[in-house]
C-alpha cells in the first residue's frame, strides 16, 4: 500500500509541516520560537460482528495483524490484500478500557499546561463511534472516561497550597443539517461559528457550565444528550443525524506573583456516519439529513487532502463541522482520530474509505501552544516602602485611616524594627492560608534581627521603573496645576482693575488690534420634535432642570467695519438635560447591554441585529460592561458612532421618563 519513494515521503512531510505553521501563526501567544509539530494520531478500532448483518459463513473482510497494523481485502484481486498501519489498532475483543488508556488518556496532562486536544470519532454509519465516545453503563466510553480524570486531575493539581487555581466549564453542541445548535439550551436557535484576533474559534451565545465534580457533569450531559437528533433506519435503529461536540475548558490561574492564566481546551466528537442511501432506504427528511451529512464529510475529506498535499488554501470555511474543526486539523491542538470500521463484507466500500481517510488524516501536521497570558492589573496594590519613597510622597502615599488614628511611622513616633511597613501587607490578591504563612515567617525574622531588607520587601527592577514613572508623572501634573492657578489668579486680578485706569493704561498692554477681524462659526440650527403638552407641561414646571429643549438668546460678535466688532443678539434652541437624567439614562443603557438579550438591545437606537449579536458574544468572552465607553473599548463601536448612539439613546430614555416618569 505504501509504495513512495522516501523522497516523495520527506518532501510531503515538509510541505504539510510548512503549511500546518502558516496556519496557525495568528494564535501563537509569542512570535520568537515556532512551536514544536505534533502529527494527528490515528487508531483504527474494528467492531465485533452484528446479529442479522452476516450470513452463516461470511468471512470478515478486515483482518488484523499486530497492535498497529492490518489488511483489507483488495477489490482489485482477491487474491492480494492492502495493508494498512496506524498508531494502535483495536480489534474484536478490545475493550473500551483498552481504547481510552492507549489512545486518549496520554493527552489529557496537556490541558494542565495550557494547551488544545481533541478526539474525533470517524466512521461509515453502524460501525460504532457513538459507542466508542459515550458507551454503556456498564462499558462507559470515552467521554465519561476522559470527565472522570480530567476532574481528578483538576482536584489534585488545584488543591490548596498548590501554584494554581483550576476551574472546568463544559458546553455540548451539534450540527445539523449546517446548523449549529446548542444541545444545553436548546431554545437559543442557531449559533454562529467567529474568529478572535489570535486565531482561536469561538461560539457567540454557547452556554457554558462549571461543573466541579462527575456528578455535575452528569446533571447536565444526560439531560442534553436526549436533545440530540437520533433517526432509525435500516442499517441502525438509533442512528445519529447530527455531528455532536462536546467542549471541555480548563482554566488556570497563577496565586502567586506574576499571576498567570493558562486556558485550555478538550473537544470530544462524535461525527455522524456516512450513509449509501441505497442501504439505508432514507426518504424525505431522512434523505435531506443524510445529504448534509455527507456533504460536510466531504468536505472534511478535502481538508485532510488540501492539508496532506500541503495546498496554499485549505477549505475550512466550506462547512460549519471543519470551520470548528479548524484547531483539530492542522492547527493548535494534540488530535486523536478514532476510525471505526465494521468487518462485514457488506461495508467493504465504506471500510476502504474510512481507512484511506484515516491514512491520510496520519499525515497532517499540528502546532500546539500554550495559550497563556498574564495579569497585569494585579500589581497595582503594590507599593514602595517609607525608605524608597521619600518623606513627602510616603506622606502622600498614607491612607486616610493612617492619617486619623496616627502613623507610628511619622517623627513624632518613631517606628521600631518589627513595626516596618511590609509589602505583604498589601498583597490582598494572595491566597489568604499562604499569606498567613508568609506573614508569620516575615515576622519570625524580624524577632530574631535579621539584617537586610524584609522579606519580600524589594520589588523587581520592572516594578521600580514603573513607580519611578508614575512619579515624575505625578510631579508633573502638580507642577501643570500650581502653573493653572497662577493664570487663574492673575486673569481674576486683570478683571478687579477700575476701568477707569483701564482707560489711563498704557497702549502696550494687550488690547485688541484696529483692524483685527473677530469671527464666531454659527452654530448648526438643529430642531428636536417635543409633544405638545410636553412642553406645556415644561413651561408650568416650576424646576428647570427638567427642560429638554429651551429657547435662549445667545450674543456673538459680528464685523461692521474697521472701527470695531459689534455685537448682534440672536435666538437659538439649545439641548438642556439634567444630570440625573443623563445618569439615568446611561444606567438604562448600561443595564441592557449587561443584562438584555440579543432582541433586547435590538430595541436601542443604532443597534442592529448583528452589532447586538456581537455585544452579547463580547460580554460572554470579556464579561459585564463596566460603562458604556466599553463598546469602544472592544471595538464594537467607534468612536463617533458611539458618540451618535449616546445622544440618540439618552435622549429618547430622558423623553420617555419625562413623558411617563421614571421606570
Amino acid at each position: 500500500m505504501d509504495a513512495r519513494s522516501p523522497s516523495q515521503r520527506r518532501r510531503r512531510e515538509m510541505a504539510a509541516v510548512t503549511s500546518g505553521a502558516g496556519r496557525c501563526r495568528l494564535s501563537k501567544v509569542g512570535a520568537g520560537r515556532r512551536p514544536p509539530p505534533a502529527r494527528v494520531r490515528v487508531a483504527v478500532r474494528l467492531r465485533p460482528f452484528v446479529d442479522g448483518t452476516a450470513g452463516a459463513d461470511d468471512t470478515p473482510c478486515v483482518r488484523g495483524l499486530d497492535s498497529c497494523s492490518l489488511e483489507i481485502a483488495n477489490w482489485r484481486n482477491h487474491q492480494e490484500t492492502l495493508k494498512y498501519q496506524f498508531d494502535a489498532f483495536y480489534g474484536e475483543r478490545s475493550s473500551q478500557q483498552d481504547v481510552y488508556t492507549g489512545s486518549v488518556q496520554p493527552i489529557l496532562r496537556h490541558l494542565l499546561e495550557g494547551q488544545n486536544a481533541s478526539v474525533l470519532a470517524y466512521g461509515p454509519t453502524g460501525a460504532g463511534k457513538t459507542h466508542t465516545m459515550l458507551g454503556s453503563p456498564e462499558q462507559p466510553g470515552v467521554i465519561p472516561r476522559a470527565l472522570m480524570d480530567l476532574l481528578q486531575l483538576t482536584r489534585e493539581e488545584g488543591a490548596e497550597g498548590r501554584p494554581w487555581a483550576l476551574s472546568v466549564t463544559m458546553s455540548y453542541l451539534e450540527i445539523y443539517q449546517e446548523k449549529v445548535l446548542d444541545l444545553l439550551d436548546p431554545a437559543s436557535g442557531d449559533l454562529v461559528i467567529r474568529e478572535d484576533c489570535r486565531g482561536n474559534i469561538l461560539i457567540p451565545g454557547l452556554t457554558h457550565k462549571p461543573i466541579t465534580s462527575f456528578a455535575d457533569f452528569e446533571r447536565h450531559f444526560l439531560p442534553a444528550s436526549r436533545n440530540r437528533t437520533v433517526g432509525a433506519t435500516r442499517l441502525n435503529q438509533r442512528s445519529s443525524r447530527s455531528h455532536a461536540v462536546l467542549l471541555v475548558k480548563v482554566d488556570q490561574r497563577e496565586r502567586l506573583a506574576p499571576f498567570r492564566q493558562r486556558e485550555g481546551k478538550l473537544y470530544l466528537i462524535d461525527l455522524a456516519g456516512s450513509e449509501d442511501n441505497r442501504r439505508t432506504g432514507n426518504k424525505g427528511l431522512r434523505l435531506k439529513e443524510s445529504g448534509a451529512i455527507n456533504t460536510s464529510l466531504f468536505v472534511l475529506g478535502k481538508v485532510v487532502d488540501a492539508l496532506h498535499q500541503g495546498l496554499p488554501r485549505v477549505p475550512y470555511r466550506d462547512s460549519k463541522l471543519t470551520r470548528l474543526l479548524q484547531d483539530s486539523l492542522g492547527g493548535s491542538a494534540h488530535s486523536i482520530l478514532i476510525a471505526n470500521i465494521a468487518p462485514e463484507r457488506c461495508f467493504y466500500l465504506d471500510t476502504l474509505s474510512a481507512l484511506n481517510f484515516a491514512a491520510r488524516s496520519k499525515e497532517v501536521i499540528n502546532r500546539p501552544f500554550t495559550n497563556e497570558s498574564l495579569q497585569l492589573h494585579v500589581l497595582a496594590p503594590v507599593k514602595l516602602s517609607q525608605k524608597e519613597l521619600g518623606p513627602s510622597e510616603a506622606k502622600k502615599a498614607r491612607g486616610p485611616e493612617e492619617e486619623k488614628t496616627g502613623n507610628p511611622e511619622s517623627p513624632a513616633a518613631p517606628a521600631s524594627a518589627s513595626q516596618k511597613f511590609s509589602l505583604l501587607q498589601k498583597l490582598s490578591s494572595m491566597d489568604p492560608a499562604m499569606l498567613e504563612r508568609l506573614l508569620s515567617l516575615d515576622r519570625l525574622l524580624g524577632s530574631q534581627g535579621t539584617q537586610g531588607t524584609p522579606l519580600l520587601s524589594t520589588p523587581r527592577r520592572e516594578r521600580m521603573v514603573l513607580m519611578k514613572t508614575v512619579e515624575e508623572k505625578d510631579l508633573e501634573i502638580q507642577r501643570l496645576k500650581m502653573k493653572q492657578k497662577e493664570l487663574e489668579a492673575k486673569e481674576l486680578a486683570q478683571e478687579a482693575v477700575d476701568p477707569t485706569e483701564r482707560e489711563n493704561c498704557s497702549p502696550t498692554m494687550l488690547l485688541p488690534l484696529a483692524r483685527r477681524r473677530v469671527t464666531v462659526a454659527k452654530p448648526l440650527k438643529k430642531a428636536v420634535v417635543i409633544p405638545l403638552q410636553l412642553i406645556q407641561e415644561q413651561a408650568a414646571s416650576p424646576n428647570p432642570d427638567i427642560h429638554i429643549l429651551k429657547k435662549n438668546r445667545k450674543r456673538k460678535l459680528e464685523h461692521v467695519d474697521a472701527s470695531g466688532p459689534q455685537e448682534k443678539a440672536e435666538d437659538c434652541w439649545e439641548l438642556q438635560l439634567s444630570s440625573g437624567l443623563l445618569a439615568h439614562g446611561r444606567q438604562k443603557i448600561l443595564q441592557l447591554l449587561n443584562e438584555g438579550s440579543a432582541r433586547d438591545l435590538q430595541s436601542l437606537q443604532r443597534i442592529g441585529q448583528k452589532t447586538a449579536q456581537l455585544i452579547v458574544g463580547c460580554r460572554e468572552l470579556h464579561g459585564p460592561f463596566s460603562q458604556v465607553e466599553d463598546l469602544k473599548r472592544v471595538k464594537v463601536l467607534s468612536g463617533k458612532q458611539l458618540e451618535s448612539f449616546l445622544k440618540a439613546n439618552i435622549l429618547g430614555f430622558a423623553a420617555a421618563s419625562q413623558c411617563c416618569g421614571p421606570s
